[in-house]
């Protein structure tokens, strides 16, 4: 089979869960869901792309460090989950049709990661994005980066909106003393 139409199998594919994860946020324009989607859309565009550059002169130094990304992007991934799981402690109790079941938390997570960032699973993803990226620079990827990129920012900025209107004044008091994805930067 060809490696294009293979791609596009697969994007296909994958795409297919992301809308069944997202369709009730897609419903809702604005909400951090449906911005949530189209990075997804993104990022998974920019592995396919560069899927065959993955392991390609694996010492260059666009390969460290878009390694050292993927790497800091899953310690994103592991540290934002188990500290949403485990002090978070996500309820059906919070009426929201948009939040996975994760996301439903009852209380406000403001130590471990997010002592230092308010959104380690986008920031995960914003370091998995930018990691896909480096394996092999196209003007077409800097599209697919750029397009991540925002998604995820407007993500972030819609998922805090959600927060003040649930957790009240102490959300937007932990905003003043976090950055949104890099600790002390952004």
């Amino acid at each position: 089979m060809n490696s294009v139409v293979l791609k596009l199998l697969l994007f296909a594919g994958i795409s297919s869960g992301f809308l069944a994860i997202s369709w009730k946020s897609l419903r809702v324009v604005g909400s951090h869901g449906f911005y949530r989607f189209f990075a997804w859309e993104a990022i998974l565009a920019l592995i396919l792309v560069n899927i065959g550059a993955w392991f390609l002169d694996p010492f260059s130094i666009l390969q460290i460090v878009s390694w050292v990304f993927l790497f800091v992007s899953l310690v994103l991934l592991e540290q934002g989950v188990h500290m949403i799981l485990t002090v978070g402690k996500p309820t059906s109790e919070r009426q929201d049709d948009t939040l996975m079941k994760f996301e439903k938390t009852s209380s406000l997570v403001t130590n471990g990661i997010y002592r230092y960032i308010r959104h380690p699973l986008y920031g995960s993803l914003l370091f998995l994005a930018w990691g896909a990226f480096l394996k092999e620079l196209a003007w077409f990827s800097v599209c697919l980066v750029a397009a991540a990129t925002l998604c995820l920012v407007a993500t972030a900025k819609a998922d805090e909106v959600e927060c003040v209107r649930h957790f009240g004044s102490s959300y937007k008091e932990y905003m003043t003393k976090t950055k949104m994805f890099v600790p002390f930067l952004f």
